[in-house]
């Protein structure tokens, strides 16, 4: 089955977030006090906005980020044999070297800290847990683009002790006045200091100053980082992980469901976050669609108890055209050592595909493709294809994706990306060696809904820069 595909050089970026809230709350992780609910919701906005980068090169950048990401995440694997409990002193050296986190990402996150509040960007990743930015002093910290958070000038920063709850979910620690961590990632990028909370502020810069657009959060556990090396990070000042695990702004909230919805990857509008209480109304609002009839599928989430930070579903197969790849359902499973299965990641940009399924994928593409193969490489992905140049329309073949629970047919702009001015057309998909990754490119338009109570996902096709 073919239709027309309208060719468009998809932009890939890193995004900007501006923070709208809705109601303030507290917690206090010391007493594990009950949270308040709350509600909020960011704004995401190209990075890559006004520079001089084509259209292409900005998918290309992505690509490259998205490489070394999918390399960090196989070291994880290889290395989880090794993680054990990780908490305590004792640990030598090399046991705080091997413990490997993704990292990096192509969000960016506005956010304060402290009391009176600095403001900074931090990447998002939903790969991680650690919450972390740069602190003074610095024995060594990267170039950042905002001032250095010194905790000595906020009034509501504490240390962590060492029998803290928060201490005793980190990977790796040391005790050394106060709980000491340190994470290393897979390009040597690493960050080291001491665990503490304090009050962590979202509202949008541009506000009025009386408080009403802003939320803060007490006793929010985070890193505050003193050595601090790398270059992974410096178009940001931190991390903020939203991963499954107790360390993460995810579960520090305490909300059971957060959602984003991404625009089109070339678009110059506004992307959207939601956490907490308006995740069901926006919702609401994208599953009603204008009185359209819209296909929402819903499928589990899966715990991997080697990789418990990572969201994974159960993918079952593909079709590319009218053909289902011949691929048993066995091909996609999650082994019982933590290796195989999918993820699904905000951080990665395009799908990586396990090999031996990527290579049904290419076969199936190339054989109903009516355009010769691009064999340069310029591109940087796996499968190009030659096209005429200035063309508008071209027949391609549908894809979908059988999630458990419901398939997943994807529009050709989450798929496939073009460059009409030097006649070039690739699949937005590449092969990786062990897990599976489901990327940004191909949920965009669609309202991506984590519900951690109910264990699912849901993907609503929506048009995200209505909301």
């Amino acid at each position: 089955m073919h239709y027309l595909l309208k060719l468009t050089v998809f932009a890939l970026a890193l995004l900007c977030f501006i923070v709208s809230p809705i109601v303030s709350t507290s917690r206090n992780l010391l007493n594990e006090a009950k949270v308040a609910k709350i509600g909020f919701r960011v704004e995401l906005k190209h990075v890559d906005h006004g520079t001089n980068y084509t259209k292409f090169e900005r998918i290309q950048r992505g690509i490259g980020r998205g490489r070394s990401r999918l390399q960090r995440m196989n070291a994880m694997m290889i290395l989880a044999s090794d993680s054990g409990s990780g908490s305590g002193s004792g640990l030598d050296s090399n046991d705080v070297e091997t413990k490997v986190q993704p990292g990096n990402g192509e969000f960016l996150m506005s956010l304060a800290i402290g009391s009176p509040p600095n403001s900074f960007n931090a990447i998002m990743d939903t790969g991680s847990d650690l919450i972390w930015t740069q602190c003074k002093p610095c024995e060594q910290c990267f170039d950042q683009p905002t001032p250095v958070f010194d905790p000595s000038t906020s009034s509501t920063f504490s240390k962590l002790s060492c029998s803290s709850d928060l201490c005793h979910d980190l990977h790796t620690s040391t005790c050394d006045d106060g709980c000491q961590y340190m994470y290393t990632y897979g390009d040597y990028s690493s960050t080291q200091g001491v665990l503490a909370t304090d009050t962590f502020t979202f509202g949008s810069e541009s506000g009025s100053g009386s408080g009403s657009d802003k939320v803060s959060v007490p006793n929010i556990g985070f890193g505050c980082g003193a050595d601090n090396e790398g270059s992974g990070f410096n178009q940001g000042s931190g991390l903020v992980g939203l991963g499954r695990g107790p360390l993460s702004l995810v579960s520090q909230l305490d909300e059971p469901k957060f959602s984003y919805c991404l625009t089109s990857i070339d678009g110059s509008k506004t992307s959207t976050l939601l956490m907490g209480s308006l995740v069901d109304k926006n919702t609401n609002l994208s599953s009603q669609n204008e009185g359209k009839s819209v296909n929402i599928v819903t499928t589990p989430l899966v715990q991997n108890p080697s990789q418990p930070s990572f969201y994974y579903l159960t993918l079952e197969g593909i079709s590319v055209g009218s053909t289902k790849l011949p691929l048993t359902k066995d091909t996609f499973a999650l082994n019982d050592d933590g290796s195989g299965g999918m993820i699904i990641d905000s951080g990665t940009t395009i799908t990586y595909l396990e090999e031996s399924i990527f290579s049904h994928v290419k076969k199936s593409f190339i054989s109903q493709m009516d355009l010769p193969l691009d064999d340069s490489g310029s591109a940087g992905l796996d499968l190009c294809f030659k096209m005429p140049k200035d063309t508008t329309n071209l027949e391609v073949p549908k894809m979908i994706f059988h999630f458990k629970g419901g398939n997943l047919d994807m529009p050709s702009e989450n798929y496939l990306i073009g460059d009409t001015s030097i006649g070039i057309l690739c699949l937005a998909m590449g092969s990786s060696s062990g897990m599976s990754i489901l990327g940004n490119v191909q949920q965009q338009n669609m309202m991506v809904v984590y519900d951690l109570a109910k264990e699912s996902l849901s993907f609503i096709p929506t048009q995200c820069d209505a909301l």
